[in-house]
Parts: structure tokens; C-alpha cells; sequence
């Protein structure tokens, strides 16, 4: 545990540091309020200040969107090549988040936030962030996004193929792409499929799909304990408890099953954050660890669904050619490939220095079998 130090009207303060995306605690400290001018206060954050804020809420927010129009000024640079693109973006993203993350505020011994016109934030924080327990200093952005995790939760995300909505939790991947939900829900489940293992299983949404299509008994696993949980609640409100049964962390559960399905990451490079980690698979370890552990979990006959996106192969970062010899390297054979493109609004910005790839891309559900 970090604790972080810093004087105020000539007293001494201290709290407990925490950063979702492993920040390093601050060493300089600026306390801010309403009167600081957006120009000084983005200088101070370029160069490694934070600023913890004692002003309005909402006046916070607003400083924090002078901030990020002052970094979005500055183009992010396209590179040689697709590959080179993608990792100049990524750098530029972490730049920004490193720069609005000094905005600081803190959180009192009961997570409340004692500004002006602050909404109770208690629950949330306690969703985030466990129970209270002394006074804590986050980033701004992290305490927005706890907020707008908290909503997610409380509101769901609505999903077609089960006809009811799924609750993610904080620091657990949101379902708002339903293409890959859609592919689980048609594609033509092995003729014997009364067992199934859903592997990094995440809100319990594939599992959930599988359940409703009459598969008997399925395991969910997952190596993040939040995304546990999360499986949990979202089974139990959807009364399939019964059916399905979470257990980690970890990713193959012991035995054999008739179906085996897996939605790793989609790209191969180092997540920045909890929530990140459903998106980023360092070297593709997760998609390779399904691919090699597949045929000693089949049951005789069973099939492998492999959900994946080709967007690491149009940035460059993955190769069709890969992916098809580590198929085969696992002694399985390609029997069907179902695919389909996003419906989400991300291909139709030409503003994104990725859009020609996102354009283009395509995710499939690729049926393995042994």
C-alpha cells in the first residue's frame, strides 16, 4: 500500500494512494480550486504536477474537458505502416491518459466526496474499490469512470439473444459489441452438447446464451475475481444458476466438455488497465493457451469456438497465416467459420487515426475440432 504526502494550509496531509492502471503515486502536488486557469493547469500536468482539486464537481468536469482540448489538438502521427499507426495511437492514448489522470481528487474515510455539488459517490466507490476503510486519493478520470460503472451496472446492457439485460461490474469487459453475442446465439451447437466450458467468460454473457439454447451443464472460468463475481450476479438475476457454474481464477476447469468456447482478447499488446485486459492480450497468451489446451478438454466429437476479431491481423500486429499454424500446431482442423461485421459506430469515424483498419474488420466464430 502507497501512501501519498502533501501540505496544505500549512498542515500535513496524508492518504492511501490508488491507481486502477498502476500509476505511479505522485511525488509533486499542486492543490487547485476553481480559480486555476485551464493554461496553467494543463502546464502543470504536462509536466508531472498533479493537481488535486478542492473546487465544484462539476467545475472539475470542466476542467478536465479543457484538458483534453488541449491534447486532442495535437494530431496523432500516422506511421509507415498499419502496424506502426496502431502503436503510435497507443502511445498518444497513454500520453493523454497520463496527463488527465494528475487531476486528483479525494475520497473521505467513507468514500464520500466533499465538494461542492458532488453526487453521493459512496456506491460506487465501494463497487470499485471494496469497502471503506480510510481516506484514499484517485485520479478524476478513475472516479468517473467508477461513477459511469456504477450506472452500467445499475441500468444493464440490453442483449437480444436472451432477451434481458446483463449488469457488468467495474473493471469487467461490457458487452456493447453484441455481434459476438449474436454469433454464440446461431451458430449450430455439436449434436451432443450437454456440457459446455465458457473460458474467460467475463459478465457471464456467452455462458448465459448457451444455457438458454439448452446446453445441460456449463463451468465458466475466468481469471479476474471482479469478472467472477460479475458472472455470478448476472447467472443468479437470470435464474441459471442452476445450469451454470463459475468457477477460477483460471482458464480450463478440470475435465472434458462437448463444447468449448473462448472470446480472448482481440489484440496482441499490454492492457494498461483492469478493464483493458478484455481488450489487450500480451503475445496473444490467452489465444494460444486455448488453442493448445482445446483438444485435451474435448469431449469425442466435441468442437472449439474460437470468437475472434481479424482487427490484429488488418493492423498488422497478427497474421492469418499465425493464427492457422497454431491452429494446426494444436492438431485441430477449421470445420466452419461463421463471420460478421460491427455494427458499433467506431468504422464510420474517418477522424480515427485507426479507421481503415476498423473499416474493414470482421469477427468470426471459428469451429474447431479435434
Amino acid at each position: 500500500m502507497s501512501t501519498i504526502h502533501w501540505t496544505e494550509a500549512d498542515t500535513d496531509h496524508s492518504a492511501r494512494w490508488h491507481s486502477e492502471s498502476a500509476a505511479p503515486m505522485p511525488t509533486r502536488i499542486a492543490v487547485v480550486d476553481d480559480r486555476v486557469r485551464a493554461a496553467i493547469a494543463y502546464r502543470l500536468a504536462c509536466e508531472g504536477t498533479a493537481l488535486l482539486w478542492r473546487g465544484d464537481f462539476h467545475n472539475a468536469r470542466q476542467l478536465l474537458r479543457a484538458l483534453r482540448r488541449r491534447l486532442d489538438r495535437k494530431p496523432v502521427p500516422a506511421g509507415a505502416g498499419a502496424a506502426e499507426s496502431f502503436h503510435l495511437y497507443r502511445r498518444a492514448r497513454g500520453h493523454r491518459a497520463r496527463v488527465l489522470g494528475r487531476l486528483l481528487v479525494q475520497l473521505e474515510r467513507d468514500h464520500s466526496l466533499a465538494l461542492r455539488r458532488a453526487p453521493d459517490v459512496r456506491q460506487a466507490c465501494t463497487e470499485a474499490y471494496g469497502s471503506p476503510r480510510e481516506p484514499m486519493m484517485v485520479a478524476f478520470t478513475e472516479l468517473l469512470g467508477a461513477i459511469g460503472a456504477h450506472q452500467w451496472r445499475e441500468n444493464g446492457v440490453p442483449i437480444p439473444a436472451l432477451g434481458a439485460r446483463i449488469h457488468p461490474h467495474y473493471g469487467v469487459f461490457s458487452p456493447v459489441r453484441g455481434e459476438y453475442v449474436d454469433l454464440v446465439a446461431r451458430a449450430p451447437l455439436p449434436v451432443e452438447h450437454r456440457s459446455a466450458f465458457d473460458l474467460g467468460t467475463g459478465t457471464g454473457v456467452l455462458a448465459a446464451v448457451l444455457a438458454r439454447r439448452g446446453v445441460d451443464h456449463i463451468l465458466a472460468t475466468d481469471i479476474n475475481p471482479r469478472a467472477l463475481d460479475c458472472a455470478r450476479d448476472n447467472l443468479d438475476r437470470l435464474a441459471l444458476t442452476g445450469r451454470v457454474d463459475v468457477q477460477g481464477p483460471g482458464l480450463f476447469p478440470d475435465g472434458r466438455a462437448h463444447l468449448v468456447i473462448c472470446n480472448p482478447p482481440w489484440l496482441p499488446a499490454r492492457p494498461t488497465s483492469a478493464v483493458e485486459q478484455g481488450v489487450y492480450d500480451p503475445d496473444s497468451t490467452m489465444l494460444r493457451a486455448f488453442l493448445a489446451g482445446l483438444p485435451d478438454h474435448l469431449e469425442p466429437g466435441g468442437e472449439g469456438w474460437l470468437i475472434l476479431s481479424d482487427l490484429a491481423e488488418r493492423l498488422h500486429l497478427r497474421t492469418r497465416t499465425e493464427l492457422l499454424c497454431a491452429i494446426e500446431a494444436a492438431g485441430l482442423r477449421v470445420v466452419d467459420r461463421i463471420d460478421t461485421t460491427p455494427r458499433h459506430s467506431r468504422p464510420k469515424d474517418t477522424s480515427d487515426p485507426l479507421h481503415a483498419a476498423r473499416a474493414m474488420e470482421v469477427t468470426s466464430l471459428w469451429r474447431l475440432v479435434h
